[in-house]
C-alpha cells in the first residue's frame, strides 16, 4: 500500500470535524456536517471545498498551443489570455484519457487542470506527444485549490479582493491579490452548477486563505463541504465524472461530449471520432430519474421495456434537491430516447425509471 498524500489543509479539516476517506491517493474530507446539509448550503447559499488533490500542469513555449491542439478534442485556438476551456484527451483507441480544463495564462503559457487519479497517466500521455519542444512543469504538489461555490459566493468573497468577481464571466479568470496574498488565480468555474469560483495558490498560504474565506462567508452561512456533496451536486447537473461516466472505454461522442469535440483541426483519434459522429454510435449516455422507489448505484444493470439488458448505471444517488433517485448510464441507442421507461435492477428487483433531459435541477 502506498501512503496516502494529504492536502495542506488536513489539520483544518480534522478540527472542523471532517470524516476523512482515501480518494485518488489522498486523504480527503467526504463530509463535515452531513451530505444533505452541505449540498443544500451550496445550492442555496455558499459552501467551500478543498480540491487541492487536482493536478495542474504548466505548458510553455511558442509551440505549446500545437501540443494542446494535438492532445485535446476541443479547439484551443479559440482561447485568449484570461479564458478557460473544458475539453478531453482522446486516447487513440476511441476512449478518453481524461477530461480537463485549459487555462491560457500568457500568450505562450497554459495551465492544464486534470483529475487527481490521472495525474501520472495524463503527464505521461502529454509527454509522449510532446514532439514540439514544449516546456512542461507539474505544479500539482505545490498548488492548493479551493472551490467556493453557490449563488452567494461572489458576495461572500467581495471584501477579500479588488478583483471584480461579480462581473467575472463563466469560464474566465483573473490573477491578483486575494486575502492579502499576491499572485492568486481566481476562476469563475466549478463542478456544482451553482456558480462560484475556484481559487489557486501556493500551499503555504492554504490555512490563511481558508480561514479568511470562512470568516468572510459567515454572514452568508458558508459551510465547509466534502467530496460527498461535490458528487451529488455535479450529478444533479449531469456533469460527467471521470472513472464513472467517462473512461478509457467511452468515447466523447457516446458520452454526449460532441460539443467539446471539434473537427476543424487534426487531433488524436479525430478520424475515428468524426466517423462515429457521422455514422452514429451504438450506445449513449442518458440521464434518468426514478419513478419507483430506489437508489441507483454504479454498475447496477439497466433493462429496457422488453426486459433486455440495455446497459448499466455509471453514476447514481439520491438527489438532496429532488428527494428521489437519479442517475446516468449507457444504454443502447435504440433505448436512449427522452421519455422512455427503463428499469434499474436494485438488489435483484427491477424498479422503474424514466429517461429525462439534463440537468435534473
Amino acid at each position: 500500500m502506498t501512503e496516502l498524500k494529504s492536502t495542506a489543509l488536513k489539520d483544518i479539516h480534522l478540527a472542523a470535524g471532517a470524516k476523512m476517506v482515501p480518494f485518488a491517493g489522498y486523504e480527503m474530507p467526504i463530509q463535515y456536517s452531513g451530505l444533505t446539509d452541505e449540498h443544500l448550503a451550496v445550492r442555496n447559499g455558499v459552501g467551500m471545498f478543498d480540491v487541492s488533490h487536482m493536478g495542474e500542469f504548466i505548458l510553455r513555449g511558442s509551440k505549446a498551443i500545437d501540443l494542446i491542439q494535438k492532445i485535446s478534442s476541443n479547439d484551443a485556438e479559440k482561447l485568449e489570455k484570461g479564458k478557460i476551456q473544458y475539453s478531453c484527451m482522446p486516447n487513440g483507441r476511441g476512449g478518453i484519457v481524461d477530461d480537463l480544463l485549459i487555462y491560457q495564462v500568457e500568450d505562450d503559457a497554459y495551465m492544464l487542470v486534470v483529475n487527481a487519479s490521472n495525474i501520472q497517466k495524463d503527464w505521461q500521455w502529454i509527454e509522449s506527444h510532446n514532439s514540439f519542444g514544449v516546456q512542461m512543469q507539474d505544479i500539482s504538489d505545490r498548488t492548493s485549490l479551493l472551490a467556493v461555490q453557490g449563488p452567494k459566493a461572489a458576495e461572500a468573497l467581495l471584501g477579500l479582493t479588488d478583483m471584480e468577481l461579480a462581473e467575472m464571466k463563466y469560464y474566465t479568470f483573473q490573477k491578483g491579490t486575494f486575502a492579502g496574498i499576491e499572485n492568486v488565480l481566481v476562476s469563475a468555474t466549478g463542478y456544482t452548477g451553482s456558480g462560484g469560483f475556484e481559487i489557486y495558490f501556493e500551499n503555504q498560504h492554504a490555512e490563511k486563505i481558508w480561514n479568511a474565506i470562512m470568516e468572510a462567508g459567515m454572514p452568508f452561512g458558508i459551510k465547509p463541504a466534502g467530496l460527498g456533496a461535490r458528487d451529488t451536486l455535479r450529478l444533479e447537473k449531469g456533469f460527467c465524472l471521470y472513472g464513472n461516466d467517462i473512461t478509457d472505454e467511452t468515447s466523447p461522442i457516446e458520452a454526449g461530449l460532441s460539443w467539446i469535440t471539434k473537427f476543424t483541426k487534426d487531433f488524436v483519434d479525430h478520424k475515428y471520432l468524426k466517423k462515429q459522429k457521422e455514422n452514429g454510435v451504438s450506445r449513449k449516455l442518458v440521464a434518468f430519474k426514478m419513478i419507483d422507489r430506489g437508489i441507483p448505484r454504479q454498475h447496477y444493470p439497466l433493462f429496457n421495456e422488453e426486459d433486455e439488458q440495455t446497459g448499466e448505471v455509471t453514476s447514481g444517488t439520491s438527489s438532496p434537491s429532488l428527494k428521489l433517485g437519479i442517475g446516468m448510464g449507457y444504454v443502447k441507442t435504440a433505448d436512449a430516447k427522452i421519455g422512455n421507461s427503463i428499469f434499474v435492477e436494485v438488489r435483484g428487483k427491477k424498479v422503474k425509471a424514466e429517461i429525462v433531459k439534463l440537468p435534473f435541477v
